[in-house]
């Protein structure tokens, strides 16, 4: 014990540099302590365990253990060197305080916004209905809720009376927002927008029979840019109390995405339907408007009262282009259907007459149906080989998506990967629906 002290006495007696030295150098250990803990000790728990809301705590949770050891040495070398009760060390100290606060109330808030969503799918019955946004709602509720208090402590540290500030201005905030309801209400609902996200800039939205591109959401007003270039102003109170129909998902970057491209197609009950499949996927193939990834699909999905009706589906990376996609794939449906002999039925009437209609080249038909037939038994296994090799990749992702210590970019990265493959896989098993 004596050695103990000896080691005291000799540290508060060294120069304050050496001081100061003395204790970032601790400082530095303490983190360097804390980050082995974290590491070795709380990681390898995280990681043993099935749920996910820890692997999402663990980031947040680590960087602000990290920051509040390094501030609380930066204090305890302060108090050390300097005095308890020396005026400098006296008027940083709220600072310090307010600060531990922050950071606590930033820890509680983004463990708010990570295991609410967890409580709510807890206790929510599975066969109810979801509301989408919802969950956003709360969660927003709940950390305004806690950083006002977290705010309001903070700044009392501080000498300053957050009531007093909101007190001064309730009046005249009650003036103008009477003077600016509707004003507020269009504010009000822009926030309500940005929360419940039903729509971004780029996408295509239908509201009240106008359709357009989202060019800007403000504060105020929507504008949407329709197919005849006008610009449609929307007022946000009435955009939230209208039916919106998103029809291309765009992104933030205000470009337009890709879209579903579907098509119905009815030939005759005589014609072989590897070769209608064919036919028709290899000219979604050769079309310059449909992308090659995700494959496009032809699939018979009706057999109608006078027709085999064939669905195909495509995907067209920009959503503008859709009308000159469906017009090239219609005519060129139609010159090929000519060429080879495939039959669109229409209602016709039949003149019996002696003589006999020139018919078709038979043996040219009958070798392109063979050939389609050969081609369609190898699309279907390649299908089945890309079904089996998307599910594989998604699995692999999956669990590369657990690790905690991923950083966002790569996170982002195989996000977009995960959502390109379940797009992919469900044009495999779903038929290529949205």
């Amino acid at each position: 014990m004596s050695q103990v002290e000896q080691a005291i006495d000799w540290l508060n007696e060294l120069d304050p540099w050496a001081q100061w030295g003395v204790g970032i150098v601790s400082t530095f250990m303490a983190l360097g302590i804390v980050r082995l803990f974290m590491k070795k000790v709380v990681l390898d728990f995280v990681k043993k365990t099935e749920v996910k809301w820890d692997d999402m705590l663990y980031a947040p949770v680590s960087k602000r253990a990290y920051l509040f050891t390094f501030l609380l040495g930066i204090q305890l070398t302060m108090n050390w060197v300097l005095g308890i009760e020396d005026s400098f060390v006296e008027s940083f100290t709220p600072f310090f305080e307010a600060t531990y606060i922050i950071i606590s109330t930033s820890l509680l808030s983004v463990a708010l916004r990570i295991m609410i969503p967890v409580i709510m799918d807890t206790f929510s019955d599975p066969t109810s209905v979801t509301v989408s946004g919802s969950n956003s709602l709360i969660i927003f509720v709940f950390r305004a809720a806690v950083w006002f208090g977290g705010l309001y402590l903070a700044l009392s540290e501080l000498g300053i009376e957050l009531f007093g500030v909101l007190a001064s201005l309730a009046v005249f905030s009650l003036i103008i927002g009477l003077a600016m309801q509707q004003t507020l209400g269009n504010i009000v609902n822009s926030f309500m927008l940005a929360l419940d996200q039903p729509f971004e800039v780029g996408d295509r939205i239908e509201v009240e029979g106008k359709m357009g591109s989202v060019v800007s959401v403000g504060i105020l007003s929507t504008k949407i840019l329709t197919h005849e270039e006008n610009l449609v102003v929307i007022p946000n109170n009435s955009l939230v109390n209208s039916t919106v129909i998103n029809h291309a998902r765009g992104g933030g970057d205000g470009v337009g995405r890709r879209i579903s491209l579907v098509q119905d197609i009815g030939v005759g009950y005589d014609e072989d339907i590897s070769h209608v499949k064919y036919t028709v996927l290899q000219l979604m193939r050769e079309c310059p408007y449909v992308l090659p990834k995700p494959e496009p699909r032809v699939l018979l999905i009706e057999l109608g009262d006078f027709a085999k009706v064939f669905r195909m589906y495509g995907w067209v990376e920009d959503y503008s282009d859709e009308y000159v996609a469906r017009d090239w794939l219609l005519k060129n449906i139609d010159e090929q259907f000519k060429s080879e002999g495939i039959e669109i039925p229409f209602p016709t009437s039949v003149e019996i007459s002696g003589k006999a209609s020139p018919g078709l080249n038979k043996s040219h038909k009958i070798a392109s149906v063979r050939k389609a037939r050969l081609q369609m038994v190898k699309e279907d296994k390649q299908l089945n080989k890309e079904r089996a090799a998307a599910k594989e990749e998604i699995e692999a992702i999956t669990e590369k998506l657990k690790d905690p210590e991923l950083d966002k970019k790569t996170k982002a990265l195989l996000e977009e990967d995960l959502r390109e493959l379940n797009s992919i896989l469900s044009m495999f098993e779903a038929g290529g629906d949205d």
